[in-house]
């Protein structure tokens, strides 16, 4: 099974925003039981809280039930438990970085460290720029150029 976190500042944006679309993605290639796929928060701010009224929209749109989706702080075993954590932009992985243990740190990626001629690319927090829409293109077009195989 391929374990994959998506982790954002809040977990409330893009990390569900990612998770669900990877979810969609899996489903319909009818490969859900190959896959554990999840997200977190770098940050405590919004644990226990559902997913940002404009990630909602989004997901809603895409027939993506958001219901079960509650943000969540990262813990120590989600490191040891994930094949892949992916960090949505540079701030999220220099967080991961410093607090995963020294035989994890190959697991940290960035979201669109995948995506040819992106390399570096954040994927803007739609919380504080309201370009959910932006995000969205974002994330498909990093889910295009992952190969969790």
């Amino acid at each position: 099974m391929t374990k994959v976190l998506f982790v954002c500042l809040g977990n409330i944006c893009r990390s569900p925003m990612a998770e669900g679309l990877l979810q969609k993605r899996v489903q319909e290639a009818k490969r859900d039981a190959e896959f554990l796929i999840d997200s977190a928060a770098t940050s405590s701010y919004e644990i226990g809280s559902a997913p940002h009224p404009g990630t909602q929209r989004i997901l809603d749109q895409e027939a993506i039930d958001t219901s079960n989706m509650i943000a969540r702080q990262i813990t120590s075993t989600d490191f040891e438990t994930f094949d892949w954590i992916i960090g949505m932009d540079q701030e999220n992985v220099r967080e991961l970085q410093r607090v995963a243990p020294k035989d994890t740190q190959a697991k940290i990626k960035l979201f669109m460290s995948v995506v040819p001629g992106k390399e570096t690319k954040d994927v803007p927090d739609p919380y504080f720029t309201n370009n959910f829409e932006e995000t969205f293109q974002l994330i498909n077009e990093g889910l295009d150029h992952w190969d969790f195989t």
